[in-house]
């Protein structure tokens, strides 16, 4: 009995740490697009974003009974299974992170739980019917929508805009863009912070602590908003780079109609219990607000790499999951040696991080890449249907509103206006 509430403490220790990860690996998600165009100071964005996934929490917990009841037989689960599935989540989070990849948490949980869950119980053990409808088909269909809604939010943004006060215009983008963040934090609370309840709670039925069936408990939800509000305020800087500058230069009004469009995909999802991506939403609704605005890049080079680390994420976590599932099976010294792997490998991802450290002094300090890689087709393709811009002002600007850059990028990029 004593080396069973072992196992169920390092289960949830090892949750928690999770989720934990998944704050600071998703912060990107609510805060780029806010922090790249100025509209808020970096570390005042990340502690508001943690305040509100915190309270996203409490909102519901369809997806964390999508995750504790649906997507496995919670007869054929042990802790030491849950164990090495999260063990894949945080491995592939922390390796994603390091090289400034938003991938998703999401599946590198849920890629861990199936290769875990088939090493120890079979396939038979997972359901495929919740995996295609609930997973899968959400996590195609979440970026496609997003990112058609933002692109066009932002052309009826930029166009219900062109004839108004630019300082208006600025404050009222500004607020806008802050609001919609808030939102965006509000909607990944009530998704990503439920992922890791519901893995503990499948824990806690695994290891006879609760029925069957059972919601997650009061101090469950409680702990696992505090973990990711922590790791969230802490701030994933690297990802954030990539969202906010590496996929396009966003301006604040696609700012806006993107995280408006990803929050709203995202809060829907949640209502419906679908164990949606975050990153998928919100990194397809910032292509879609870069593909929105006339002139505007989106780069593809870093897209690609994007799409391809997304797809490996489920057997990528799975094939880890798995094997580290295989060794724990040895009873109580194999456990302790995947406990000391994780803790090692996160240590050593970390020391590598240390040698370019990215934080909220230099998260917006990225080259200047926009001449170095051309429009692609779909870029091309895009702005050359779209018509120009009407009214009593043109601008040798590609935008009708000034644009809130950080300093150094405000320096090197000088905007002129001809009032015709």
């Amino acid at each position: 009995m004593e080396s069973f509430s072992l196992i169920l403490a390092i289960v949830v220790v090892t949750a928690l740490a999770f989720d934990f990860t998944n704050g600071f690996h998703d912060t990107a998600n609510a805060m780029a697009t806010t922090i790249s165009t100025g509209a808020m100071r970096p570390k005042v964005a990340v502690a508001m974003s943690a305040v509100l996934n915190l309270v996203g929490a409490f909102l519901s917990v369809e997806v964390a009974n999508t995750i504790s009841k649906g997507l496995v037989d919670e007869a054929g689960i042990r802790p030491e299974v849950i164990f090495a599935a999260l063990v894949g989540a945080i491995l592939w989070n922390l390796l994603t992170w390091l090289v400034g990849l938003p991938s998703s948490s999401s599946h590198a949980l849920m890629g861990g739980l199936i290769g875990a869950t088939i090493a120890s119980a079979g396939v038979g053990a997972v359901h495929g019917d919740v995996l295609v409808t609930k997973v899968l088909i959400p996590a195609i269909a979440a970026p496609l929508v997003a990112g058609i809604a933002a692109m066009l939010a932002t052309r009826l943004t930029y166009s219900l805009g062109s004839k108004a006060d630019s300082q208006a215009s600025k404050k009222g983008y500004r607020a806008g863009q802050i609001a919609s963040a808030g939102l965006v934090s509000l909607a990944h609370g009530t998704n990503d912070a439920q992922k890791t309840m519901g893995i503990i709670t499948l824990a806690l039925v695994a290891g006879g602590t609760l029925a069957p069936d059972s919601d997650p408990p009061m101090w469950v939800i409680l702990s696992a908003g505090l973990a990711i509000a922590l790791g969230t305020y802490l701030g994933g800087w690297r990802i954030i780079r990539t969202m906010g500058k590496g996929l396009t230069d966003l301006q604040p009004q696609q700012g806006f109609a993107a995280q408006t469009s990803a929050a709203t995909v995202i809060l829907a999802s949640s209502h419906l219990g679908f164990s949606l991506s975050t990153t998928h939403s919100v990194s397809g609704a910032v292509m879609g607000a870069g593909l929105g605005r006339k002139g505007g890049v989106v780069r593809w080079s870093t897209a690609t790499r994007m799409f391809v680390a997304w797809g490996l994420t489920l057997p990528a976590a799975a094939l880890v999951g798995a094997l580290a599932e295989y060794v724990t099976g040895f009873g109580a010294w194999g456990t302790a040696v995947v406990a000391v792997f994780l803790v090692g490998s996160s240590a050593a991802i970390w020391k590598l991080s240390r040698r370019e450290v990215v934080d909220h002094t230099n998260v917006n300090d990225t080259e200047d890449t926009a001449e170095a890689e051309p429009a692609g087709v779909v870029t091309a393709a895009i702005a050359a249907v779209t018509p120009p811009p009407t009214g009593g002002t043109a601008t040798t600007s590609e935008d009708p509103v000034p644009s809130f850059p950080s300093q150094a990028t405000a320096e090197r990029t000088p905007t002129t206006t001809t009032t015709v």
